[in-house]
């Protein structure tokens, strides 16, 4: 299949030459072939482990009064250059299920593991074999939080790790994802 023409890069004619001025004919091109990563959608994977299927309802004062679904909903607004998709599971197997499925192929992984960010060394395992860069996030400042939560055995095979900021947690990783686009993440990221 031959290429595809869009806009963006200058391609400068000269045209002609007038009454010794030079007119420059100037209009922008892109050439956009199958495997330039620049033509391939952002696709980012939101994903949420045990218990974040209860935010809104849940220890409010830790995890605000607010739903995830609603929140989904105003990330999607937000950052509509991403192709966004979520999902929750509280089965530590069929996470890695969903990291196996999309981390192959997605450009980024937000991932919020909850209590398996500090037990769970089958899940940094997957994280550490996929390509897709993933960021850990967490809606409450875990360092403030009982001993147990201070140490992520994800942490390692991860891009970065924010906790503290609320939902607002999961908006600075796709802030992140949006910043470094498209050489910089996924499809041939190198990992720790």
């Amino acid at each position: 299949m031959g290429p595809v023409i869009l806009l963006s890069k200058k391609i400068n004619f000269l045209f002609a030459k007038i009454k010794a001025k030079v007119v420059i004919l100037t209009f922008t091109v892109l050439v956009i072939y199958p495997d330039n990563p620049i033509a391939e959608t952002m696709k980012i994977l939101i994903l949420n482990g045990p218990n974040l299927n209860l935010l809104g309802r849940r220890e409010k004062s830790i995890y605000g009064s607010r739903s995830f679904e609603d929140y989904f909903e105003e990330l999607e607004k937000d950052f509509p250059d991403m192709e966004l998709s979520h999902f929750q599971s509280n089965t530590e197997g069929i996470l890695i299920d969903k990291l196996h499925e999309v981390g192959f192929s997605y450009k980024g992984i937000v991932l919020n593991a909850g209590a398996y960010t500090h037990t769970s060394v089958a899940m940094s395992d997957a994280i550490k074999a996929i390509d897709t860069p993933v960021v850990e996030v967490h809606i409450s400042n875990v360092y403030a939080r009982e001993a147990f939560r201070h140490k992520s055995m994800l942490a390692a095979y991860c891009t970065g790790s924010i906790s503290g900021f609320g939902l607002d947690s999961y908006r600075l990783a796709l802030e992140y994802f949006m910043r470094f686009k498209p050489k910089q993440i996924g499809f041939g990221t190198q990992k720790a």
